[in-house]
């Protein structure tokens, strides 16, 4: 059965850092395509960022340049390291794992659909 576990969400003021962490069980996240998105109150779950076979990643405009994501296969356990936060971060954010072989261009498309693993979400809520 696989099981995602997000953590490190919390209250930060605008500029801060956060990282969040993604545990996976019973699913290998060094094999998989996996991502983040979140979802503010009010609007639709956005993919933020994915990352691919090869190390590929992608982000949306709206974090790139501000968050990375990546993994650590020997822990199983997938990242998003957030710095520069603003208050338009402010959201419930949650991983998504997709099937084994998904292309790399639906991997970086980042949309919903293909993932069909999700964990329960993380709040991570930036005062300005």
């Amino acid at each position: 059965q696989v099981r995602l576990v997000e953590s490190g969400g919390g209250s930060v003021q605008a500029g801060g850092s956060l990282k969040l962490s993604c545990a996976a069980s019973g699913y290998a996240v060094g094999d998989r395509c996996m991502g983040w998105f979140r979802q503010a109150p009010g609007k639709e779950r956005e993919g933020i960022a994915s990352f691919g076979g090869g190390g590929l990643t992608s982000y949306a405009d709206s974090v790139r340049g501000r968050f990375s994501i990546y993994k650590d296969n020997a822990k199983n356990i997938l990242y998003l390291q957030m710095n520069s936060l603003k208050a338009d971060d402010t959201a419930m954010y949650y991983c998504a794992g997709s099937v084994f072989g998904i292309a790399w261009s639906t991997c970086m498309g980042r949309s919903t659909s293909s993932f069909p693993y999700w964990g329960q979400g993380t709040q991570v809520t930036v005062s300005s």
